[in-house]
């Protein structure tokens, strides 16, 4: 899957597409381990706890909107609206709280966020995060 066959709207109105869910969910959670192994060479350790910025896309603002409100019973910091890079795309990002740094723990959350994202017909763009934190 392309970068922007994701982007394209079918003509139901859906943004995610069951095959594009399902790979989207298997390449992130095969980047995860990447990303840990970049932080591990910045000193972040298994049981380091940190919060991770997260990033979902969808074609309409109702739909971050509702994720959006998902994700803040989770007790994330949430924002959503209109994409800066893309007027045709709306946005919902923000802050997890802090979890381990260990390989189980961010591959199962990252499963969990393309399915949270898939069930809203937002897709996750994934995650990002700072090893300094308070």
């Amino acid at each position: 899957m392309g970068l922007f066959d994701v982007f394209k709207k079918s003509s139901n109105g859906q943004f995610v597409t069951e095959k594009q869910f399902k790979s989207n969910a298997d390449t992130q959670v095969e980047l995860a381990p990447q990303t840990l192994k970049q932080l591990r060479e910045l000193g972040v350790t298994d049981d380091k706890e940190l919060k991770l910025e997260f990033f979902f896309y969808s074609n309409t603002v109702d739909k971050v909107e509702r994720l959006s409100t998902e994700l803040k019973k989770m007790n994330y910091e949430v924002e959503f609206g209109q994409s800066q890079g893309d007027k045709k795309l709306f946005i919902s990002t923000g802050w997890t709280s802090k979890m381990k740094m260990d390989n189980g723990t961010v591959k199962t959350w990252t499963r969990e966020m393309c399915e949270i994202g898939y069930k809203f017909d937002c897709d996750f763009d994934g995650w990002g995060t700072t090893p300094e934190q308070d």
